[in-house]
């Protein structure tokens, strides 16, 4: 990974946040500066070792013992997006987010929730925390055989010390949230798969967390269900606008979910940036090869694709507001016969036609185009 002049790293379409908000003024939950997770011998020297800043994973571990999982990472998850983690197995990510809660201990590095220094919290404070603030759904479900269903939610709420009335009215609540209702007095052995998953995406909003984490739930089931729990997710986020950090090595389930995306190699996030972003500017060659396939028309919008209006072009024509997406655009340019305007608060930003919607569908970028960076 570059380096600034500082030695602080660089992540390619990253914000540079402050403390408990950014420098846009954004609620930050999770801040995370040069975080490092090595595992190995005198793995706490590994960090400040600047003999080893160049080297891949294989040349530490040969010249060390070493194996650093996670590798002077630093990003912020703001209050209320979809955050996902992604990368091949082996790249970091699962590691990287048990940090946040100190399921797994970091060897070095900044990490703070709501302001609060996480590395610093006592057993009594991460007991809190893992509790009440940040609960996980992990892809192995975890649900105890003998227990009905509603009790299987109402788990997290027994060990709060909620009384049993007041937590199986929570715990229906839940369930009835993801679909189940019906289903209370079930045992896991009588559900599918996705249902399971369901029971433990309940189990996990009834405790009312402030972010949801989720560490590839959804990698066992196949694909109908996988859907069908994605749709969930989204559709949990649009009514609760609840923070959720989302781990995955699906590149498709991270675009269809995530507001933003740290693609992950080697312990290192290689570039962090919306899916539009990263499908439409990839940083380097690695990510370059990753999005090679996705069909950029369901991905990028029209205002990557827009160029600048002629005389007239202005007020004529459809209106398509700057987030539409490109496939979208082709079918509206389609219906006018010629070409639509973006327009942003009743001022036109560009037009589109099916030269510049076509063209930015076929091309790869190497970087933002200078148009869009002047809109």
């Amino acid at each position: 990974m570059a380096t600034t002049a500082a030695g602080a790293s660089e992540i390619p379409n990253a914000r540079t946040p402050e403390s408990a908000s950014d420098a846009d003024g954004r609620e930050v939950v999770f801040s995370v500066r040069h975080l490092w997770k090595v595992f190995g011998p005198k793995a706490e020297r590994i960090p400040e070792d600047t003999s080893v800043a160049g080297l891949n994973v294989q040349e530490l571990r040969d010249k060390t013992g070493c194996v650093a999982a996670v590798r002077d990472v630093s990003f912020d998850v703001h209050k209320g997006e979809v955050f996902v983690v992604m990368g091949l197995s082996g790249s970091g990510k699962s590691t990287l987010v048990r940090c946040l809660t100190r399921l797994i201990e970091p060897t070095s590095g900044d990490l703070e929730m709501d302001g609060e220094d996480v590395r610093a919290m006592d057993r009594a404070a991460l007991r809190e925390l893992r509790r009440r603030r940040a609960a996980m759904v992990f892809q192995h479900f975890g649900l105890l055989p003998h227990r009905t269903v509603v009790d299987n939610v109402a788990y997290g709420l027994e060990i709060q010390g909620m009384g049993k009335s007041a937590r199986r009215e929570k715990a229906n609540e839940m369930v009835d949230k993801v679909g189940l209702a019906g289903m209370e007095k079930r045992r896991p052995g009588q559900l599918s798969g996705g249902q399971q998953q369901r029971v433990g995406l309940a189990r996990a909003l009834a405790v009312d967390p402030e972010v949801l984490l989720f560490d590839e739930p959804f990698s066992a089931l196949d694909p109908l269900i996988r859907r069908d729990m994605q749709e969930e997710v989204i559709r949990l986020h649009r009514e609760e606008g609840r923070t959720m950090v989302f781990i995955t090595h699906d590149l498709s389930e991270a675009l269809r979910l995530g507001d933003r995306i740290a693609l992950m190699r080697d312990g290192e996030i290689v570039q962090l940036g919306t899916p539009e972003e990263i499908v439409g500017s990839p940083a380097d060659d690695y990510v370059r090869d990753f999005v090679r396939d996705v069909p950029r028309e369901q991905v990028l919008t029209v205002r990557r694709a827009m160029r600048p209006a002629e005389d007239g072009e202005a007020d004529q024509g459809p209106a398509l507001a700057p987030d539409t997406l490109i496939s979208d655009a082709i079918e509206a340019v389609a219906r006018s016969g010629g070409a639509a305007r973006v327009v942003d608060g009743g001022r036109c930003l560009g037009i589109v036609d099916h030269a510049c919607l076509l063209n930015v569908v076929a091309r790869v970028d190497e970087g933002p185009r200078q148009d869009e960076v002047a809109a």
